[in-house]
């Protein structure tokens, strides 16, 4: 990424990204705030940016629910819909890794059920990487863990272990992993 030669759009272009909390576009519609990204790349065929809407929202398991009110402001939808218009926007542009800090912090537990059946499903066609701090989620949802803690000067993160997640919970290298993995460390 800070490599002289590297272009830093190209890479963001392949990389999406979803926060904490949902922030869906105030002012755009459902449809709007999904093909907002491709649109920001100079895609302007309506019917690209249609298939690419709808394709993004079955992805994010919208469509059935947005299908009759695309131009309604995205305002009109749950906490846990919103979350999900945020990720059809994000995979509308195709990335290779789905980058994710904490999706469900702001959800009820029912959207937090949605949301991480959805970042199962989507982890077939595309690379996640899911920030939490929940180790029933980590561990319900991931493939692979990677466990940072502090580090020595109190302000970088030191990367104490990573492993395929059931090994990482289960018989993990390192006695801080343990005592994080278990609740003994917060």
């Amino acid at each position: 990424m800070y490599a002289r030669d590297t272009q830093p759009e190209l890479v963001r272009s392949r990389v999406g990204m979803v926060f904490q909390r949902p922030n869906p576009f105030p002012n755009l519609s459902i449809f709007e705030n999904v093909v907002s990204g491709l649109r920001f790349n100079g895609v302007r065929s309506k019917s690209i940016l249609r298939e690419a809407a709808e394709s993004a929202l079955h992805h994010a398991a919208l469509w059935e629910l947005v299908k009759d009110r695309l131009h309604s402001p995205a305002g009109v939808l749950s906490g846990g819909q919103q979350q999900r218009l945020c990720i059809a926007r994000a995979l509308a542009v195709e990335p290779e890794v789905l980058l994710m800090d904490e999706p469900c912090s702001a959800l009820d537990p029912i959207a937090t059920a949605k949301i991480e059946e959805l970042i199962t499903r989507l982890a077939a066609d595309v690379t996640v990487c899911l920030v939490t701090h929940n180790m029933f989620q980590a561990r319900r949802v991931s493939h692979y863990t990677a466990v940072f803690l502090l580090g020595d000067d109190r302000r970088t993160g030191e990367l104490i272990e990573y492993g395929q997640t059931d090994h990482v919970f289960e018989v993990p290298m390192d006695l801080r992993t343990k005592a994080y993995v278990t609740g003994q460390m917060g």
